[in-house]
């Protein structure tokens, strides 16, 4: 039977799983919060990356015409001897499996260049993914953390000052990005890219024609020449831009998905522990009453 303390101890316990169900349920309604703010975020950098890609289809015609020479070193495909990869995670966890499918991602993608490459460099963005790859051995271009929940546009530009230069003095030959694509509150996509070389979109004026507008012919001015020069880096910086955007939204979501699942885990807990709470002290009342009568016959007796 269950004594005094053992009724005590199911009494503590369950004040403290009720502490625990009210704390997940705040930071659910704290990633609740900031995820609709990411998410409107993520969803108005779409269009003008789109229109971005769209525009660079259209300047693609113009760069295959042209003689590879004379064409923006960021388009120039050569041998891959450096593979790089921009790895975009978040800082903290209890974001249930988020961060562990884009690690398990990424270092799938490192390992599958490394047989074929001389270098494989992974360059984190976010705590989680940096401890990863630091605990995997893989050498790092560069790490950036801290970028906060809502980052801003300036805050990506040196991600892209350096793999734009590497690639351009020719320490990298390619470079990818990876990162979860906000899809809902329940589905974030492990997405890859390649950023480098550029590599005109397949799927430019898939937007446009979704929806019901036919696509649009440009007139450039001034040349394609000069607006290559000047959109390229521009492209780049929007692609790590969007993807980081995407990895915010993605991960408020699945922060609250988490700690919803969290505290319905605990009051479910807390249920179950009342009633064995209940049980073991009408346990302790019966046996208490038991002794009493027990005493009581005892000395009718005497």
């Amino acid at each position: 039977m269950a004594g005094a303390g053992a009724v005590r101890a199911i009494r503590d316990r369950i004040k403290s799983v009720q502490s625990t169900a009210q704390v997940t349920r705040a930071m659910e309604l704290v990633a609740a919060s900031k995820m609709r703010r990411a998410q409107d975020r993520a969803v108005q950098a779409r269009p003008y990356a789109d229109r971005m890609r769209s525009v660079l289809l259209q300047l693609a015609g113009y760069a295959q015409s042209v003689d590879p020479d004379e064409l923006s070193p960021l388009l120039q495909e050569r041998e891959v001897k450096h593979f790089a990869f921009i790895h975009i995670t978040a800082d903290r966890g209890l974001a249930g499996g988020l961060n562990a499918n884009m690690n398990r991602m990424g270092a799938s993608l490192a390992l599958e260049h490394q047989p074929n490459v001389e270098r494989v460099s992974v360059l984190p963005v976010g705590r989680k993914g940096r401890d990863f790859f630091r605990r995997s051995g893989f050498p790092m271009l560069a790490e950036f953390t801290g970028l906060g929940d809502f980052p801003e546009s300036s805050e990506v530009l040196p991600i892209a000052r350096i793999i734009r230069d590497d690639f351009i003095a020719g320490n990298i030959d390619q470079v990818y990005i990876g990162y979860q694509r906000f899809v809902n509150a329940a589905v974030q996509r492990p997405t890859v890219r390649q950023i480098l070389p550029i590599q005109p979109p397949e799927d430019a004026t898939a937007t446009e024609e979704d929806d019901g507008r036919r696509p649009v012919d440009f007139i450039f001015e001034p040349s394609p020449e000069s607006l290559l020069e000047t959109l390229l880096p521009r492209y780049i910086e929007m692609q790590i831009y969007e993807a980081v955007l995407e990895a915010r939204a993605s991960e408020q979501s699945a922060r609250m998905v988490a700690m919803r699942q969290a505290t319905d885990a605990a009051n479910d807990m807390v249920s179950d522990l009342t009633l064995t709470y209940n049980k073991a002290r009408q346990e302790s009342v019966t046996s208490e009453l038991l002794d009493i009568i027990g005493g009581t016959a005892a000395l009718e007796n005497a």
